[in-house]
């Protein structure tokens, strides 16, 4: 028996068809009246949008469509059989993959059939792994090693899912300038205003469970309050407040919160395709302990390029913070080569990057964290861009301009 989607799961196998700009078309495979994928999906569509669902059960889905009232029937073309379907831009499968990988294969080729060029599938696997499911999960996490355009874990469904999104074929960098930033479930709310990191939760629990077990085990130590006292400090670090970002699409936002080191202009071969060293703009950030460590995309485009380079634990404020351990997320835009340095720091010495090649981030968009005190580099093309901070600024991720394209698009 195939596992369930509950509406989390399902609203985030949407992601895609609610951030494209209008008019988006999208596919939805395999859908029953009741569907919580058929509602995610209805509720997704802008006014421009048009959906098509393959039913199980047609005659059933289009009464539950009638329903709706005008608006969304105008909209959505109920067919019962995936050979009436045209290609579209984003294509969603209604219910999880589970069974023999050849089979999964099978599938994930029909599906990339059935997209327009640049477009994403999305599809969810068991994420426990269940017997009969490993298969299906194997040959997805396989395909989206190599077309993967970002992977979401759903615990908040029964059982837990993961939802893969493809891209059998390079997105439009221009694209990803009218995308909507999207809020995954690595952020998850608290208020409308305040969200916390996932890591944040498992650092709250580990260090709650080492405060019980302290307790328990020696309990005439006060160690055990000191455990617990840290408990809020430590979640309070992986905050990750809501953001929106300035309208002027002119401008080049700040990758994290923090002091502004340093704006210089560099040379650098590591970020073009053709290994030419290229002038940039590097704007470096440092991010103390109070800081909010969640890093933001600085620019719209597509992810090129992710490498991570070696190097040591220095003070992140320093010259030689410069050389310390950094992960390099490579965008290509409308305006040229961008890209941001997560670098670590004394105390910071985990970098997450949850930005494949392959996806396109919306400007503002959350792509990472680092975690404990470190900097962020953005480096920008020198002759495209005005730098609008100095040294010492302080900036706001996802909302200080860093800087100017000196020619905006429309």
């Amino acid at each position: 028996m195939k596992p369930a989607l509950g509406g989390h799961a399902a609203r985030t196998l949407m992601i895609e068809l609610a951030r494209h700009p209008g008019p988006t078309s999208g596919l939805l495979v395999g859908a029953a009246a009741g569907d919580a994928a058929l509602t995610a999906a209805v509720d997704a569509l802008l006014p421009e949008d048009t959906l098509t669902v393959v039913a199980t059960d047609p005659d059933a889905v289009a009464a539950q469509i009638a329903a709706l009232g005008d608006w969304v029937a105008s909209r959505v073309r109920v067919i019962g059989s995936i050979a009436e379907a045209e290609p579209a831009d984003v294509v969603v499968l209604a219910e999880p993959l589970t069974g023999a990988a050849e089979a999964t294969r099978t599938t994930l080729d029909g599906l990339a059939k059935l997209l327009k060029p640049g477009g994403v599938a999305a599809v969810a696997v068991p994420a426990l792994l269940p017997a009969g499911g490993i298969g299906a999960a194997a040959e997805v996490d396989r395909q989206a090693g190599l077309y993967g355009a970002g992977s979401d874990l759903v615990l908040r469904n029964l059982p837990p899912v993961r939802v893969h999104r493809l891209r059998w074929t390079p997105g439009d960098p221009a694209l990803a300038e009218r995308m909507l930033p999207v809020t995954r479930p690595s952020s998850i709310p608290f208020t409308p205003d305040l969200h916390l990191d996932s890591h944040g939760l498992a650092a709250a629990g580990v260090t709650a469970g080492l405060a019980a077990l302290a307790r328990f085990s020696r309990p005439k130590s006060k160690l055990w309050v000191l455990l617990a006292a840290a408990a809020l400090p430590v979640t309070a670090f992986f905050r990750d407040p809501h953001r929106e970002p300035p309208e002027d699409p002119s401008l080049v936002v700040a990758a994290s919160d923090g002091k502004v080191l340093s704006v210089e202009r560099v040379r650098d071969d590591r970020f073009s395709d053709d290994g030419r060293a290229e002038e940039f703009v590097r704007i470096a950030v440092f991010l103390s302990v109070l800081d909010v460590h969640v890093n933001r995309a600085p620019v719209a485009g597509r992810v090129v390029d992710y490498f991570v380079e070696d190097g040591g634990f220095a003070a992140a404020m320093t010259v030689q913070g410069e050389h310390n351990a950094s992960a390099y997320t490579v965008l290509a835009t409308v305006h040229g080569r961008v890209a941001v340095a997560q670098r670590t720091g004394m105390v910071a010495r985990r970098i997450v990057q949850r930005a494949p090649v392959g996806s396109l981030l919306a400007r503002g968009e959350r792509f990472g964290l680092i975690r404990f005190g470190s900097r962020t580099d953005v480096y920008l093309p020198a002759g495209a861009v005005e730098p609008l901070v100095g040294p010492s600024d302080r900036v706001v991720g996802g909302v200080t301009p860093l800087a100017r394209w000196r020619t905006a698009e429309a």
